[in-house]
């Protein structure tokens, strides 16, 4: 199955599993909500590295300028899904 037949549900739990391992934290400790710097300690490299992850896990392009709402999961989805295209 691709990253394009997989539903919402789907796609932010494979989003959430790259953001954790990044984070080197449990998926459980994370929410849709929680902030990704202030919860969890991440820094301007750990989102690079988001970013990167997530563009080849998805095969899309994300530009840098995207890294300013990727602040959450939530943020995060919503730039992977423009960039996919995904419509949900």
């Amino acid at each position: 199955m691709t990253t394009t037949t997989l539903n919402r549900a789907d796609r932010l739990e494979k989003i959430k599993d790259v953001v954790s391992e990044i984070l080197e934290i449990e998926p459980s400790e994370m929410s849709s909500t929680s902030l990704f710097k202030e919860d969890h300690g991440a820094d301007s490299l750990r989102a690079i590295e988001i970013l990167a992850s997530l563009e080849k896990t998805f095969g899309v392009e994300i530009p840098q300028s995207a890294l300013t709402r990727m602040v959450n999961l939530e943020g995060v989805y919503g730039v992977v899904q423009e960039a996919a295209h995904w419509k949900d």
